[in-house]
């Protein structure tokens, strides 16, 4: 994460942006989520299905913490041994709790901090609205899912990625941009701007 100047922009004090939509979207990708699947790869490097259940797992809380300004300081690392017995019904409530906590203005004011690095909270709403966004996609076509994007979800997660990219490598947080054409929709020039391929389809 970044705590460039996207973060301290006084234009950016005010924003808000609701997660609602794009985690009903999450949600419903993780109940069609099926057992089999659970060790099949997704376009994140590294990360079966069930571990990135388990990423989005703890994302949803601690990400949620960071929106009351008491965040974990050193969440756990994202691991498929991990991921709760009960997932199906741990993380849809827990991405309802995350969009109660950044439904609040207080969430997108003054400072907090997520994985230990502390910066603007509109700045880390902006990152809560693209790991909501991005991983959903990343779970839905892992498991050959459709998926939907709500366009003011796209929007702040663009200006966010854009942001990043445009900036230092952040080591952990994307890979390096993926080109996509100037015509691309604007949730492909999203995934190319957080090093995935909009085309990426599991290994037959």
């Amino acid at each position: 994460m970044s705590s460039g100047p996207l973060f301290g922009l006084p234009r950016m004090e005010t924003m808000q942006i609701d997660l609602g939509a794009q985690a009903e979207v999450l949600k419903r990708v993780v109940a069609g989520v099926r057992d089999e699947q659970l060790g099949d790869p997704t376009p994140c490097p590294d990360m079966t299905v069930a571990t990135l259940l388990d990423h989005v797992a703890g994302l949803a809380v601690g990400l949620r913490l960071s929106a009351e300004k008491t965040p974990d300081p050193s969440p756990p690392q994202p691991s498929a041994d991990h991921l709760p017995p009960q997932w199906r019904t741990v993380i849809p409530a827990e991405l309802d709790a995350l969009v109660a906590a950044w439904r609040k203005p207080e969430a997108w004011q003054g400072e907090t901090a997520a994985g230990g690095v502390a910066m603007a909270a509109v700045g880390i709403g902006l990152v809560t609205v693209d790991e909501v966004l991005v991983h959903g996609w990343d779970l839905a076509v892992a498991t050959g899912q459709e998926f939907e994007a709500d366009p003011p979800a796209v929007d702040a997660a663009t200006m966010f990625a854009a942001e990043v990219a445009a900036g230092p490598v952040e080591p952990g947080l994307f890979g390096p941009p993926v080109p996509v054409p100037d015509d691309a929709p604007p949730l492909h020039r999203l995934l190319g701007l957080t090093g995935r391929d909009p085309n990426w389809r599991p290994p037959a």
